[in-house]
């Protein structure tokens, strides 16, 4: 079986799920959405709710962990940093991911799945990004992040798999005068979001031209079109000499 990456939902409004899968394994990266929707979300797509091995959360803000409730329900175990788990009330009762490893082991591990953790750059207790290896493919995970440094590259480098926020055009953003000053400096700082040229500026140092996948994700819907944001890619990638569907593939979710 080969790995499977369906991005469940994605965003603020209805939260953020990504489904990887293969061969007798399966985990979630964030529950967003509610514990209903998640399990619809699943079962829309043939997935089996009780098949999961593993919830991963990237950090504690509600359109990344509001469905948590998810995991008691079909007795699945809760991954995530200390900060994060203190942060949702978790814990005594889920387990602690470290960035050189997980307590009690190396990382989660089974004979099918490899999940790591790396540091992410965003307003939270200790927000994490995570790669998956499976036995034919690298997945990177890169959620809410202000900026990326050269550790979420080398932690993301050779994969073949990006879902990559991509969440606002700076113009637009900038022009937005629904949004207060504050609010503007928050998302543009390097704790806060990651911009379409930002995220281009990343790929560009990423993508290879191997065919890799890349899931552009996390996109407001007050200051970013999807139209936008593949352009801004695209270009950064062009420059590079890569063309899409030629050289990678790009789908903006």
């Amino acid at each position: 079986m080969a790995t499977i990456v369906k991005v469940l939902s994605t965003g603020s409004e209805k939260g953020s799920c990504i489904y990887i899968a293969t061969e007798g394994s399966s985990v979630l990266i964030d529950a967003g959405p509610s514990k209903t929707k998640i399990e619809k979300l699943l079962l829309v797509q043939n997935y089996d709710p009780t098949k999961i091995d593993a919830i991963f959360i990237s950090h504690e803000h509600q359109d990344h962990c509001a469905g948590i409730a998810f995991a008691d329900k079909f007795k699945i175990p809760v991954y995530g940093s200390v900060g994060t788990l203190k942060a949702i009330g978790r814990l005594d009762s889920g387990r602690i991911v470290k960035t050189n490893g997980f307590t009690g082991f190396a990382s989660f591990q089974n004979h099918y799945m490899n999940v790591k953790a790396f540091n992410i750059s965003h307003d939270a207790m200790e927000p994490f990004g995570y790669t998956v290896h499976t036995a034919d493919k690298k997945v990177s995970v890169l959620m809410d992040t202000g900026c990326v440094n050269e550790e979420m590259l080398v932690a993301m480098e050779h994969s073949d798999i990006y879902v990559f926020e991509c969440n606002h055009d700076i113009e637009m953003l900038n022009s937005n005068t629904k949004y207060h000053d504050g609010l503007k400096y928050r998302i543009l700082s390097d704790i806060g979001h990651m911009s379409n040229d930002a995220a281009a500026e990343a790929l560009a140092k990423l993508i290879q031209g191997r065919g890799e996948q890349i899931y552009l994700t996390h996109m407001s819907q007050n200051n970013n079109t999807a139209d936008k944001a593949e352009k801004a890619v695209k270009l950064a990638l062009f420059e590079k000499g890569l063309v899409k569907n030629k050289h990678y593939k790009l789908a903006v979710i």
